[in-house]
């Protein structure tokens, strides 16, 4: 299994001074514990269930843009980019450049977008949950035809493209992979079998996943979409890591057996968030522990050995 960590706070020691050093060393700390993906927000303000609004929020692809000069292999990407914020073909020129600038590292994260408070804030439409996934339908198309090579018009409800030139093209072949995240079970897991390469679905609870997958797999089999053609990622909130557990964290244990339960169910590449990503014993306890069990469940999947038992089998 893969493990991708999300940066979601910029609040550090030292204040505003310090966000562009920390920022750095958290990302090359991801790196060097072995850590196959660094992902942040793309929010303005902060969200209401993490800190106050009025705490530190950075721009997403200025982030991963600053992410990806000091950093060499992690592969980077917003999750997720909401589709209202930007122009779609700037959007898409901006996922891009991102790409052939990290080497051809990123991912193009992209959803309906919900906070409003932010929109509002800063002047953003923010039109009804229809119109938004009408307007996310249109993007992943423009998506697809300005990375096809082919330069042309593009004619939708809400965008009208008078040619989709995009130069120069990504360096990810045969383009960045689309993850569309949220687990609506009628547009947006439809959405992913018919454009993404990746879904995401913010959930550890087993249930949940199963059922969510399940509706995927039968979008995939309306579009005639192979299921396995799918990348099944999930996010879940990781309260601290410690050996011990102590003060309501997680011990290195009890998340690989998580992550274990995840891999039976089919997930390929788990994402997480920690509350405090200057505490380094967490980096050290993903390092020496954690990466290495969910490379094994990697190792077991790939030998065919997947589902029920197989977790345990591969962590020994």
């Amino acid at each position: 299994m893969r493990l991708g960590l999300q940066v979601n706070r910029f609040n550090y020691p030292g204040g505003d001074a310090a966000i562009g050093p920390t920022l750095a060393d958290i990302g090359r700390r991801a790196e060097a514990t072995g850590l196959d993906s660094l992902w942040v927000m793309d929010h303005f303000f902060q969200l209401p269930h993490l800190d106050p609004a009025e705490r530190p929020m950075l721009e997403g692809y200025a982030a991963l843009a600053y992410l990806a000069g000091v950093t060499e292999r992690i592969t980077l990407g917003t999750l997720v980019t909401g589709v209202t914020y930007r122009q779609p073909a700037v959007l898409v020129k901006t996922a891009t450049t991102l790409d052939v600038l990290s080497g051809g590292r990123s991912y193009f994260g992209i959803g309906a977008a919900w906070f409003e408070r932010e929109h509002l804030g800063l002047g953003v439409p923010f039109p009804s949950t229809r119109e938004r996934f009408e307007r996310l339908e249109e993007t992943l198309q423009i998506a697809h035809q300005m990375w096809s090579g082919e330069v042309g018009p593009y004619a939708g409800k809400h965008y009208q493209l008078a040619e989709t030139l995009c130069q120069p093209m990504p360096l990810s072949k045969p383009h960045p992979p689309i993850m569309v995240g949220g687990g609506g079970e009628q547009k947006t897991l439809r959405f992913v079998a018919r454009y993404g390469d990746a879904c995401n679905i913010i959930s550890t609870d087993m249930d949940v996943l199963r059922h969510k997958l399940e509706v995927l797999r039968g979008h995939c089999e309306t579009e005639g979409r192979p299921y396995a053609e799918i990348e099944k990622t999930s996010f879940g909130r990781v309260p601290g890591l410690r050996r011990d557990g102590a003060g309501g964290t997680m011990t290195p244990g009890q998340l690989i057996e998580q992550l274990g339960q995840l891999a039976e169910l089919g997930i390929d590449h788990h994402l997480f968030s920690l509350p405090d990503l200057t505490d380094t014993m967490s980096f050290d306890l993903l390092a020496a522990e954690v990466v290495p069990a969910a490379a094994a469940l990697r190792v077991a999947g790939r030998e065919g050995t997947a589902g029920p038992g197989a977790a345990a089998a591969a962590l020994g």
